[in-house]
């Protein structure tokens, strides 16, 4: 019988991916398209209408395979720190700097120099790196005339919001991805805009994940779509905690992809010195999708290692099973891996003997190290976790989920198809008035 429908938008860097979920929480549909980026002379962007194709022919998909139904919500999540300039039409006026690019790297270093780099993580709960919005945003200013007519600057799933019709705002753990919040004052920070060159207008008014945002225009296609309530679901790995049920104080989201990223849910405040030995561990500290939450974000570029000698010794995902149980009988090797930080893979201790099954543990060890190196930061700070749960295509490697067992114990893979999608389903829920409240999604999860 026809049902109520809960859609969960999720624009990653590479594609987007569509979710769609009963009232209950169960994924019965998804579609999924490309994000093309554009290498310049400058670094790695794409123009906005891009990633509303990207958007479009997703939830075509999704909508095509989903079973009948009223769509009565629509949750967007995505990628941080990356965002749009809009003109007094709502057109976007200059390309989208992808958030791992390092085109600002001159101006971060002027950045600490102006502001200082203490000050700086003090008031963001930040490390000093280009990837914040504030230094794109100012190179932005320097080198396009249209960035100056821009009366608007939205971060992408918010941009997504307004383009289906929804109404502008600033998402707190969005915001707290740009340089300009203030951690402790929950507000913009007036020395970060005033050296950005962002004139305070140019951002909506500050909102929670789940707050009801207008709903889906008519003209929006697919066509069942229209009149569903939108929100803006926050930063996509704090939203793939709530859809993978890992958004509980003690919880820890081990989500493991490219970018394999550790997350903490915690609440508020985090002493002032705590955020520091944080910062300096690159380990950030920004509001949650919860309200009263705080989260911990640490990442580490360990899936990115994996890929790469993946990709060296020339296997598939079929033949995945048998390499990790071969590798797994090969620890006693000299054969070790490293990565350089422009990505590539650095295989030293090479003996006569060493093979296949030798490269692919010394990947899977370096992995984990990388990995266990930034729990124990995190730990260090908030104690160690009670439960840690996986996400992402690495945590179908058996030999990636024996060695964080090595690690922590007893880990869960979640049971989830997109966690990034279904927690923006679930607070596209919140805000329709069909789930609890976003505070009390941990619980309502653990029903």
């Amino acid at each position: 019988m026809p049902q109520e429908l809960l859609v969960g938008v999720d624009v990653g860097t590479t594609s987007c991916k569509v979710t769609v979920c009963t009232t209950a929480g169960r994924e019965v549909a998804s579609g999924k398209a490309p994000l093309d980026w554009e290498v310049t002379g400058f670094g790695v962007e794409t123009a906005p209408e891009a990633v509303l194709r990207a958007v479009g022919s997703a939830l075509a998909t999704a909508s095509a395979q989903s079973p009948p139904g009223s769509v009565v919500a629509v949750g967007v999540t995505g990628m941080a720190e990356a965002g749009v300039l809009l003109n007094d039409r709502n057109q976007p006026l200059t390309p989208v700097i992808a958030w791992h690019d390092d085109r600002d790297r001159a101006l971060v270093d002027q950045l600490a120099a102006d502001l200082g780099g203490e000050a700086f993580t003090s008031h963001t709960g930040l490390p000093v790196r280009p990837q914040w919005s504030l230094t794109k945003h100012r190179w932005l200013s320097e080198h396009h005339p249209d960035a100056r007519r821009a009366v608007r600057r939205l971060g992408i799933p918010e941009w997504v919001v307004v383009a289906l019709g929804g109404e502008p705002v600033s998402e707190f753990s969005l915001a707290s991805r740009t340089g300009w919040l203030d951690l402790t004052t929950a507000d913009w920070w007036p020395q970060a805009l005033d050296w950005s060159g962002l004139p305070p207008a140019l951002l909506p008014p500050l909102a929670h994940a789940g707050a009801p945002l207008g709903c889906v225009s008519a003209a929006w296609a697919p066509r069942r779509l229209a009149g569903a309530v939108l929100t803006v679901a926050g930063h996509d790995h704090l939203v793939a905690s709530v859809g993978a049920g890992a958004a509980a104080d003690g919880d820890l989201l081990d989500s493991c992809g490219t970018a394999e990223a550790l997350v903490r849910t915690v609440p508020s405040p985090v002493p002032a010195d705590a955020v520091r030995r944080l910062a300096a561990a690159g380990i950030t500290v920004g509001h949650h999708v919860l309200p009263g939450r705080l989260a911990l974000l640490g990442d580490t570029r360990g899936g990115l290692l994996l890929q790469n000698v993946q990709r060296l010794l020339e296997f598939d995902s079929s033949q995945l099973a048998s390499l990790d149980a071969q590798a797994m009988r090969h620890q006693s090797g000299t054969l070790r891996a490293a990565l350089n930080p422009d990505g590539t893979v650095v295989l030293s201790g090479i003996g006569r003997g060493a093979g296949r099954a030798e490269a692919w543990y010394a990947a899977l060890e370096a992995g984990a190290a990388l990995v266990g190196r930034m729990d124990a930061d995190l730990s260090a700070v908030v104690g160690f976790p009670r439960r840690v749960v996986m996400i992402g295509g690495w945590a179908h490697s058996t030999a990636v989920r024996e060695l964080r067992r090595k690690l922590w114990g007893h880990i869960e893979v979640a049971e989830v198809g997109e966690a990034g999608g279904r927690g923006a389903a679930l607070l596209g829920g919140c805000a329709a008035g069909l789930i609890p409240v976003p505070a009390e999604l941990p619980a309502w999860l653990g029903r």
